[in-house]
Parts: structure tokens; sequence; C-alpha cells
């Protein structure tokens, strides 16, 4: 049975990472971290999170590809997954696109730099849908 309050936070920031996970701590929601896909993987098969706060552009696994792995395995498919994305800002220099944001299967996105406030709500509107 999973925890409807816990939520894991995926960022190769580890500044941005704590201060997520310091924001959703005082609200009262239990945190575990991961610093790429490949841990986020780990830590979500040890224990399933109601939601994923994930980058998209982190190394080992991006966003993408773990997003669509999860929403396409029925254990995880019910997982929220909000991505983060500084990907508009650096679309010309990356090979991440914006179609790759529309056609991934995540519940929700909200941009880099993060407003805390915008993401808690994000968070807050998903969780209790």
């Amino acid at each position: 049975m999973s925890d409807k309050k816990f939520i894991l936070v995926v960022d190769d920031d580890p500044d941005l990472v704590e201060s997520v996970a310091m924001k959703l701590e005082s609200e009262q929601y239990r945190v575990e971290k991961a610093y790429d896909g490949v841990e986020a993987l780990e830590k979500i098969k040890a224990e399933k999170p109601a939601l994923l706060v994930l980058d998209v552009m982190m190394p080992r696994k991006n966003g993408y590809e773990l997003c669509d792995e999860l929403k396409k395995d029925p254990q995880y498919k019910d997982i929220i997954v909000v991505l983060l994305t500084a990907v508009a800002d650096s679309v010309t220099s990356t090979s991440y696109t914006h179609m790759d944001g529309k056609t991934t299967l995540a519940d929700d996105f909200i941009p880099k730099p993060i407003d805390l406030d915008k993401l808690l709500e994000i968070i807050k509107d998903n969780m209790e849908a």
C-alpha cells in the first residue's frame, strides 16, 4: 500500500532537490531524494511513491525515459509524474525537444527555475484529484 503523502524528488542538482524537499516536508509530505533516473527507478521499486517530481535533463536515464517506462508498467502507471523542464530555454542546445514533452505521458509540468509555491499547488492539485 503506497503512502498518499510519499513523494520522490529526482534531479541532478542537489540544491534544487534539497529546496524542493524542504518545501514539501514543511507541508507534511514524506520525501525521498534521487539524483538521476537510474537511482530513481531503484528507489521506486523499493517503495512506490504517490508522486514523482522528475527533472527532464539528467545523466544515465533522463526524465522522459523514466516517465515513459513507469507509465507503461502496470505496477507503476498510477504514480503521478510532474516533470521539471528547463528545456524551453535550451531546446536549441540539447537533444530534447518540445515534442518529447508533448508525447510523454507525464501528468503535469513545471518550468525551471521552479516557483516552489506553484510546484506545491500542482502537487496538491494532482494528489487530491
